[in-house]
């Protein structure tokens, strides 16, 4: 399917701690990357557990402090379960709850095996322990699991391709089943108390939001392949992605929202001006 021709962006926080620099160059790329009019507030806020709403209230003060203005309204993740419910029925013929926790995950990987265990974008690459269970047979523990290689076995020539406009210098990337497998494995649709997960949701919202261009950090490469193949199960557009650098402290480790000190807010209250955050993140 088609991507707009629009360059529309967005900006998806999570409620789970202070903005830092980290957030400030995330948002400022995602607003100069979008069309004048076009970029857009989303607050994924599908953990209830770790979700506060004196975070999200944080998010609004720290971004209109930046002087960043959003087209209205701004989309809250938790407001739309109904919408990932939908796309999980539709993905069911791909998909299996699984019962298994990380220690078990972790036995069945460490034997016989010796040194690091495979990982991906979402930790470990689960080994299909349940991938014999079918959706009808979920448990109230479980979460859901797609399928990856029945996944690949639905689309026409069993690959994945997408633009980047930040890595490849113009070429395509592209990946196929067994890579995929390798290197990302079966991936959660749907956990424990939230009814989706952050790849089903993000995906159906950027559709719904008619993002063209999704801005994110370096560090998610892996996780837009799993977002590309979702949007060829749902027949959904894949937008051109543009995944920029992280922000780092002297140390070279990337920031974190449990760093308070380094959060917009203590910045501001320290005397920082936006100005000079914007000069200090190259946007001047």
């Amino acid at each position: 399917m088609a991507v707009s021709t629009v360059r529309r962006t967005r900006f998806a926080p999570s409620p789970t701690g202070r903005l830092h620099l980290g957030h400030a160059f995330a948002a400022l790329t995602a607003e100069r990357q979008a069309d004048p009019g076009k970029f857009l507030l989303r607050i994924e806020n599908i953990d209830a557990e770790r979700c506060k709403p004196e975070f999200e209230d944080a998010i609004y003060r720290d971004l209109d402090w930046l002087g960043l203005q959003w087209t209205a309204p701004v989309l809250r993740q938790s407001d739309r379960i109904p919408a990932y419910q939908n796309a999980l029925q539709r993905l069911a013929p791909y998909s299996y709850p699984c019962r298994c926790k990380r220690g078990d995950i972790r036995a069945a990987l460490s034997a016989p095996q010796e040194g690091a265990l495979p990982a991906g974008p979402d930790g470990l690459i689960y080994p299909g322990t349940c991938r014999h269970r079918r959706v009808n047979e979920t448990g109230p523990d479980d979460v859901i699991r797609l399928d990856v290689a029945r996944a690949f076995d639905a689309i026409s020539d069993q690959s994945l391709e997408f633009q980047d406009e930040c890595l490849g210098g113009g070429t395509p990337f592209r990946i196929d089943k067994a890579q995929f497998l390798k290197r990302i494995g079966d991936i959660i649709l749907s956990r424990r108390g939230m009814g989706t997960s952050y790849h089903l949701s993000v995906v159906i919202d950027d559709a719904a939001q008619g993002i063209s261009v999704v801005t994110r950090g370096s560090d998610l490469f892996e996780s837009t392949w799993i977002h590309v193949l979702l949007q060829r199960l749902l027949s959904l557009p894949t937008p051109i992605y543009h995944h920029h650098r992280l922000i780092r402290d002297n140390s070279g480790t990337r920031l974190a929202k449990r760093d308070n000190a380094r959060s917009l807010m203590a910045l501001r209250e320290n005397g920082v001006t936006p100005e000079e955050i914007r000069t200090r993140l190259g946007f001047s």
